[in-house]
C-alpha cells in the first residue's frame, strides 16, 4: 500500500506579541515527521497547545511550513501550480470542531453540501440535487433534512451536514480536527461510528485530530502523540493504547474516563447511542 501523505521534518513558528525588540517566535511544529498510507487512518492526539490543528492547517495548505515539506501523492504542495491547488483542494477536505460554524447559517443545508460540487462542476445541476441527497442518506441523515436550516438541527445533526458536504467532491483525504469535542458523549459514539464505517465502506484516509486518546482508539489504524510541537510517540494503535513508551502518552492514557474500573476499558461501543 502506497504512502498517500508524507509529513517530512515540518517546522512551524508564530511571532509572539509585544514590542519588536522584544518579540520571540513561538515553535507550533518543531521536525514533525509521520506518514499515512492511502486507506488508512491516523489519530494525532495531543493537548491544547501541542501543535496538532497547526499541522493539520499545513496539510490542509491554508497554513505555511516555515521548513520541511507536505507531500501529497509525491508532490510538495507548497509547490502546486493554480490549477493543481484547485484539484488539490477536491481531492483533500477538511472537518471542523464546530459544525455550526463551519455551516453557512443563511444558507440550507443542502446548500453548504451541494458547494463544492458547484464550485468544482461536478456534475449536471440535477446530478448535484441527486448526490446531496445520496449524501444526506449516506451519513444517516433523512433527505427531509436538505431543506432545514443549520438553526434548526441539532450538534449531532449538523456534523453529519459538515462530514457529508467533505465527501461531495470524493476526497482521498479528511482531516477531522476536533470533530466530536463540541458533542455530547452518546453523539460522539454515533460520529465516531459514522467515520469508521465511512473508511470501511469507501476507503477514504483520515487525519482524526484529538485531545482524547480513547477517541482514537476507535477510528485510527496508528497514532501520532504530539507534546509542545514535537512527535514523541508513535505507532500502530494496539501498540500505543497498551504500551506506551512516553510518560507524556501515559499521561494522556490515564486521563480517558474508563467505562469499566474493573477491567480499565475505554470502549466507547458500550455506550447506548442517543437520538440526535
Amino acid at each position: 500500500m502506497s504512502d498517500l501523505l508524507r509529513i517530512e521534518r515540518v517546522s512551524k513558528t508564530y511571532p509572539t506579541g509585544g514590542p519588536p525588540w522584544n518579540r520571540r517566535r513561538v515553535h507550533a511544529l518543531s521536525d514533525v515527521t509521520l506518514t499515512i498510507k492511502s486507506g488508512h487512518a491516523l489519530g494525532l492526539v495531543g493537548e491544547s497547545g501541542s501543535g496538532k490543528s497547526t499541522l493539520g492547517r499545513c496539510v490542509l495548505g491554508l497554513t505555511g511550513v516555515d521548513s520541511g515539506q507536505v507531500v501529497f501523492e509525491g508532490r510538495d504542495i507548497q509547490s502546486l501550480s493554480r490549477a493543481e491547488r484547485a484539484t488539490f483542494r477536491r481531492r483533500v477536505q477538511p472537518v471542523f470542531q464546530d459544525p455550526y460554524g463551519s455551516l453557512d447559517p443563511r444558507w440550507p443545508v443542502s446548500r453548504s453540501v451541494r458547494e463544492s460540487l458547484d464550485s468544482f462542476r461536478i456534475g449536471t445541476s440535477a446530478d448535484r440535487n441527486q448526490r446531496v441527497l445520496e449524501l444526506f442518506d449516506r451519513v444517516g441523515l433523512n433527505p427531509s433534512y436538505a431543506s432545514r436550516m443549520p438553526s434548526q438541527l441539532s450538534g449531532g445533526q449538523r456534523q453529519r451536514v459538515a462530514i457529508a458536504a467533505a465527501l461531495a467532491s470524493e476526497p482521498e483525504l479528511i482531516i477531522a480536527d476536533e470533530p466530536v469535542s463540541a458533542l455530547d458523549v452518546s453523539i460522539q459514539a454515533q460520529i465516531l461510528n459514522l467515520f469508521t464505517d465511512l473508511q470501511a465502506d469507501l476507503g477514504v484516509t483520515s487525519i482524526f485530530i484529538t485531545h482524547d486518546l480513547g477517541v482514537v482508539e476507535h477510528v485510527s489504524d496508528e497514532i501520532a502523540v504530539l507534546y509542545q510541537g514535537v512527535v514523541v510517540e508513535k505507532g500502530h494503535v494496539d501498540q500505543v493504547m497498551q504500551a506506551p513508551v512516553h510518560s507524556y502518552t501515559r499521561t494522556l492514557l490515564d486521563a480517558i474516563p474508563r467505562t469499566d474500573p474493573s477491567t480499565g476499558s475505554h470502549n466507547l461501543e458500550q455506550l447506548t447511542p442517543a437520538d440526535d
